[in-house]
């Protein structure tokens, strides 16, 4: 069966009976619209995660840096350096983070050791494990020392300048009237105090950190050196909000060596981190996935999945750590790997303007340009409508002649426009009008 007569044109012929104008005038401010909505959605591109991240940690040896190596260990499962920067301690930690020309993301802080400022920039990511007070004495010196006014008038190491331990030493020591002028305070801390202890240079020492950390593991089995049962714990943590009272049970450390021999009362401010807030998004995911694996973990003092954990610190918590604590890792970083789950994050906002312009472009572009199409067979068929009107009141107005010229421009018109297949019955059905108004003219008006 012989192709219908539309199917035998060929696309140059179906070019032709397009109107490029009306593309045009349809295409060109389609095309800026969806180069607008590219270019205001880029905007809001975040850029590709840096591949490494800068961490305020320590003194050597202690529990900062002890667990920055961990988390080192897990950022590089994902392709991520940590660069660790080690310091006095929590405060100079603090005095990083809010020192612009310091090149530093993140780093632990002591709660209680800073407050936020005016022109702080900095968001918190929550608690992440306990940091115990620790004070050890000399039996010797401090035989069934229970209070801290017991350490009045002796030689007393309160952690060096910077640390969270001198600050914590220093507050607690002054609500108890403890200061440099009735006792001698050694600012000092790091291993080296354990031999200070046992060579009867010092009688007590504050160290704060987990038992994880080596000055606090060394000094529970030195010979000779207690920990301080804190009678005063429950009031400690009353007058300071920041500290707990944590109990650590008798044997806890060590079974065989009944250590601790009793009972004992700490106080415990909790660790922190804190982050800028330019620090990249998927950077801080990480750190939270790394927190969670390094310190959700049971010890002696925690249960398995306490911490990470939200907390009601001084600072801000991070949008991140604050939608991780609620769902948990990022759903993409579930399936795919950290580079490819980071690359859709941020091209997604591209999908923005394929669904809010292109998609409804496509759907009314089509409609648009047939109105166009159609409003000018519309337009003849007025001109027609309104020279019918004038030949049927006047017919004498004008000579058969000159109202078929006036029909003839209208055929003309009809003739030159462009107009694609699917229009071509308007067309025909405007030329078949003609052709009646033509005959009206011949029967309404002398030869």
């Amino acid at each position: 069966m012989a192709a219908s007569w539309p199917s035998r044109i060929n696309m140059p012929e179906k070019l032709k009976l397009l109107s490029w104008r009306d593309i045009v005038y349809i295409a060109l401010p389609s095309l800026l619209l969806i180069i607008a909505a590219f270019w205001l959605a880029a905007q809001f591109i975040k850029p590709a995660p840096p591949s490494q991240l800068i961490i305020s940690t320590g003194g050597e040896g202690g529990a900062y840096q002890r667990f920055a190596a961990r988390y080192k260990d897990v950022l590089a499962r994902y392709g991520i350096a940590l660069v660790e920067k080690p310091s006095a301690g929590s405060t100079e930690n603090m005095e990083r983070l809010r020192n612009p020309e310091f090149e530093v993301d993140a780093a632990f802080i002591q709660s209680g050791t800073a407050r936020p400022g005016e022109e702080d920039e900095l968001v918190a990511l929550g608690d992440i494990y306990y940091e115990p007070l620790w004070i050890f004495y000399r039996e010797a010196a401090l035989h069934g020392a229970d209070k801290l006014l017991d350490l009045k008038g002796k030689r007393v190491a309160v952690g060096g300048t910077g640390s969270g331990t001198h600050y914590l030493a220093m507050e607690l020591l002054a609500a108890n009237g403890i200061d440099a002028k009735n006792t001698r305070l050694i600012e000092a801390g790091g291993l080296g105090l354990v031999e200070r202890l046992r060579k009867n240079e010092i009688d007590a020492v504050f160290v704060v950190g987990p038992t994880q950390s080596a000055l606090v593991w060394m000094l529970l089995y030195t010979p000779g050196v207690r920990v301080m049962n804190l009678i005063h714990a429950e009031a400690y943590t009353r007058r300071f909000p920041y500290l707990a009272r944590l109990v650590l049970p008798r044997g806890a450390i060590d079974l065989t060596q009944d250590i601790p021999p009793h009972d004992v009362q700490l106080v415990s401010p909790l660790a922190t981190m804190l982050v800028r807030e330019g620090t990249h998004p998927a950077l801080i995911d990480l750190l939270m996935q790394a927190a969670s694996e390094v310190h959700g973990a049971s010890g002696v003092f925690q249960k398995p999945a306490e911490f990470p954990r939200a907390g009601h610190g001084e600072f801000p918590l991070s949008k991140e750590a604050e939608r991780y604590y609620k769902s948990g890792k990022p759903w993409l970083q579930r399936y795919l790997p950290f580079w490819a789950a980071t690359l859709i994050d941020r091209m997604v906002v591209m999908l923005l303007p394929l669904l809010v312009v292109l998609l409804p472009l496509v759907k009314f572009a089509p409609q648009i340009y047939g109105w166009r199409v159609r409003s000018r067979i519309y337009r003849r068929y007025g001109e027609l409508k309104f020279l019918e009107n004038e030949i049927n009141e006047e017919p004498g107005r004008h000579s058969r002649a000159e109202w078929i010229e006036k029909l003839d421009r209208i055929e003309a018109d009809a003739s030159r426009i462009r107009t694609p297949l699917t229009f071509s019955d308007m067309l025909y059905t405007l030329r078949g009008h003609i052709d009646l108004v033509r005959d009206m003219i011949l029967r309404r008006t002398p030869a």
